[in-house]
C-alpha cells in the first residue's frame, strides 16, 4: 500500500479512504443502533427533572458521559490490533505511522461526530419540557452536541493508544473495562476525591466531560447548597473544558504514533 515515494499527505488520504471503505464493508453503521439504544436506556432513568434539578442533572450528565466514553472506546479498541501484521509489513516498505494515525484519527473524528448526533437528538427530545433554556456560547442543543462529540472523540483516541500498545484483540478487550472503571471512579461524581486521587482525576476524560455538560446546564444556579468553580456558566470556562478534551485527543494521537513506531519490535 505504502512506499518510500508516497508523501505523508498522500498516504493519509489512502488510509482514510481505506478506513471509510472498511467501515461500510463491515457494516459499521450498526454501531449507531447501539448508540441509540444506550442513550434511550439512560434517558429513561435520568428522571423528569434533568436540567432542572441539581442532583438529577449531575447524575444524568454523569450517565451520559459514561455512555459517550463507552461508545468512543468501543469504536477503536480493536482496530489497530486487527491490522498489526499488515502495519508491520507496510511500515517496512515506507509507511509513515504519523500518516496512518492521522487518517485513523480523522476518520474516528467523523464517526464520533455522527454518533454524537443521535445522542444529542434523543436527549433533546426526552427533556423537551425542561431543557436548557439558553446556551453559553451556542444554542443549547448544539452546545451539548459539541460536548458529547469531544467526550466520545477523546475516549476514541484513548482506545487507539490501547490498541496500539497491546498485541492482540483479546488483551485489548481485557484492558477496556479497566479504562472504563478508572474514568468512572476518577470523575469526582461517585466519590469525593482529595490529594493524589484528585490530581489524577484531572487526567480523566470523565471529569472534564462532566464539567462541560454541567457548565452548559448551569448547575450552580440549581441549588443554594453547592457551588463548583469548575462548573461556572461562563464562556471562558466552557472553552477551557472543551479545549482540555480536544487536547486529550491530540495527546493520545501522538502517543499512538510513538507506540506504532516500535511496531516491528513486538
Amino acid at each position: 500500500m505504502a512506499n518510500k515515494h508516497t508523501s505523508r499527505f498522500q498516504q493519509m488520504k489512502i488510509y482514510f479512504g481505506r478506513n471509510r471503505r472498511g467501515f461500510f464493508n463491515d457494516k459499521g453503521w450498526k454501531l449507531l443502533i447501539s448508540v441509540v439504544l444506550i442513550t434511550l436506556l439512560i434517558c429513561s432513568v435520568t428522571g423528569e427533572n434533568m436540567f432542572y434539578d441539581y442532583e438529577q442533572t449531575r447524575s444524568g450528565a454523569f450517565a451520559l458521559v459514561c455512555a459517550c466514553i463507552w461508545i468512543g472506546i468501543f469504536n477503536s479498541i480493536r482496530v489497530i490490533c486487527r491490522e498489526r501484521e499488515i502495519l508491520k509489513r507496510e511500515h517496512r516498505t515506507g509507511l509513515h505511522m504519523s500518516s496512518y494515525v492521522a487518517a485513523r484519527w480523522l476518520f474516528e473524528a467523523c464517526l464520533c461526530a455522527v454518533e454524537a448526533v443521535p445522542v444529542t437528538v434523543i436527549v433533546r427530545i426526552v427533556n423537551n419540557g425542561h431543557f436548557i433554556r439558553q446556551g453559553i456560547i451556542l444554542p443549547p442543543t448544539l452546545e451539548l452536541f459539541v460536548s458529547f462529540f469531544l467526550i466520545t472523540f477523546s475516549a476514541d483516541a484513548l482506545a487507539l493508544v490501547i490498541s496500539a500498545v497491546v498485541k492482540d484483540e483479546n488483551t485489548a478487550m481485557t484492558v477496556m473495562p479497566f479504562a472504563l472503571i478508572i474514568q468512572l471512579i476518577m470523575s469526582g461524581m461517585v466519590f469525593e476525591l482529595k490529594g493524589i486521587p484528585e490530581k489524577v482525576s484531572t487526567l480523566t476524560i470523565s471529569r472534564w466531560g462532566l464539567n462541560a455538560i454541567c457548565t452548559s446546564a448551569d448547575v450552580n444556579h440549581m441549588t443554594y447548597f453547592a457551588y463548583s468553580k469548575e462548573m461556572e456558566a461562563t464562556v471562558g470556562n466552557l472553552l477551557h473544558q472543551w479545549g482540555i478534551l480536544l487536547l486529550f485527543a491530540v495527546v493520545y494521537a501522538i502517543l499512538t504514533v510513538i507506540a506504532l513506531e516500535f511496531v516491528d519490535s513486538y
